[in-house]
């Protein structure tokens, strides 16, 4: 079954801006100021997470200019570097670039909504959330899709709302700045870590390029409209939460959102804030739910996994949805969130260094014949940054990194015990 090009610019523009505005946004900056001890440097985090982004976004815009298809880094990988290596990418695509994530907020969606739910198991109301967003798009492909625009427009809208009521009161919230003592560049890097998993989802709009219309223009640019919009949103959001109180009562909370309109405007703001959080983590599952499936859907196509994941009469993966539903739903009930989000933040950095590697080395190969914009400081600054976040991971925090480090091998024996689901032997593995 062929894909149907059903996106258009400002779909895919709003489905990275609904990946990435998730639960890192709102979580991360506790964790960010325990570590730093800074606001500012905190901030500063904030804008470098951004502009890797961006050069990934730039670096990654090339790619899906020169391969037009759905796929992601499973598409990219098999074409510029080896097809086992797009398969070993496309299994850590299907279980941490988006199972994991999903697993994340919707345990942060259900540790916010836990006071006003009869039960005490945030899992359960994060199960909820995943299985009627399965519904949604596993069986309304294209209604769904509607749905998520509108919502993630007005999603920016409340977010928008929220910055420009909190900032005059920053003017008389009474804070310290912290002094950033002790915190140096391998904390720095060590930190950015977190970051990155909030930046996650600037690439979301490669993983359905073969549903995009107009693909070779629109693309580059929704990846970059996207990334551009959520770093101006996260630096004014995080400025709001940052300077709200003093930096001990901010330090190391995971709810660092509730904490800071608590302070700002009372439990009206948190409450408010909280209902925001709940729906800004609601539609970034809703929009993984959208790209992930796509990546299991091409693999079938390829014979790397069961055919009947492949795509459904009407062009959207239905089976490969209720797929990712239930990984995301395994890892739910058998993880924590600060240990899926610094999981998932290495892992992913590994995945996509090694996509902007094989962009470079296409580079290399083809010269003006394959145009990347910010050629070649855009995706050796995005390499570079990755392996600085990766090393320093592995000093600060070596059981998280290992545990991703130990992902690849480990695929990569399932691949080689498993023979191809189709029974294809391929000869890259």
């Amino acid at each position: 079954m062929h894909e149907v090009r059903r996106f258009g610019l400002p779909s895919a523009t709003l489905l990275v801006v609904a990946s990435m505005v998730g639960s890192g946004v709102f979580t991360t900056g506790g964790f960010l100021l325990e570590t730093l001890r800074s606001p500012w440097l905190a901030l500063l985090a904030w804008l470098a997470g951004g502009a890797i982004a961006a050069c990934g976004a730039l670096s990654y815009g090339a790619l899906a200019q020169r391969f037009p298809e759905s796929g992601g880094e499973y598409l990219f990988l098999s074409r510029t570097l080896h097809p086992a290596a797009g398969n070993v990418a496309g299994w850590v695509s299907l279980v941490v670039g988006f199972s994991a994530p999903m697993a994340a907020a919707a345990y942060g969606l259900g540790e916010y909504l836990a006071p006003w739910t009869p039960w005490h198991a945030p899992q359960l109301t994060g199960t909820l959330l995943l299985v009627a967003v399965a519904l949604l798009h596993g069986a309304h492909g294209p209604v769904g899709t509607g749905v998520q625009n509108f919502a993630v427009a007005f999603k920016l809208v409340l977010i928008a709302g929220f910055v420009l009521l909190a900032w005059p009161r920053l003017a008389v919230a009474p804070f310290a700045t912290g002094s950033g003592e002790g915190a140096g560049l391998g904390t720095f890097f060590s930190s950015l870590i977190w970051v990155s998993f909030s930046y996650s989802g600037w690439n979301a709009a490669v993983y359905l390029g073969g549903e995009v219309r107009d693909p070779e223009r629109s693309l580059p640019r929704a990846l970059l409209l996207g990334t551009g919009l959520v770093t101006v949103l996260y630096l004014a959001l995080n400025t709001a939460f940052m300077f709200s109180a003093a930096p001990e009562a901010l330090a190391g909370k995971a709810d660092i959102g509730r904490v800071a309109a608590f302070a700002l405007g009372g439990p009206v703001w948190a409450d408010f804030l909280t209902l925001l959080v709940a729906f800004a983590l609601s539609l970034s599952v809703s929009a993984m739910m959208m790209a992930g499936p796509r990546v299991s859907a091409c693999m079938a196509r390829d014979g790397y996994l069961p055919p009947w994941l492949s795509l459904h009469e009407d062009g959207a993966p239905k089976r490969a949805t209720f797929l990712q539903c239930a990984l995301s739903l395994a890892l739910l009930w058998s993880a924590g969130f600060k240990e899926l989000l610094t999981y998932t933040g290495f892992t992913l950095g590994l995945s996509t260094a090694a996509t902007v590697f094989g962009l470079i080395r296409l580079r290399l190969k083809e010269g003006d014949a394959c145009p990347v914009i910010g050629w070649p400081w855009a995706p050796l600054v995005y390499l570079l940054a990755v392996l600085a976040m990766t090393a320093a991971a592995l000093v600060r925090q070596p059981q998280a990194a290992l545990w991703g480090l130990a992902t690849l091998p480990a695929v990569w024996g399932l691949l080689r015990m498993g023979a191809i689901w189709s029974g294809n032997a391929r000869s890259e593995t």
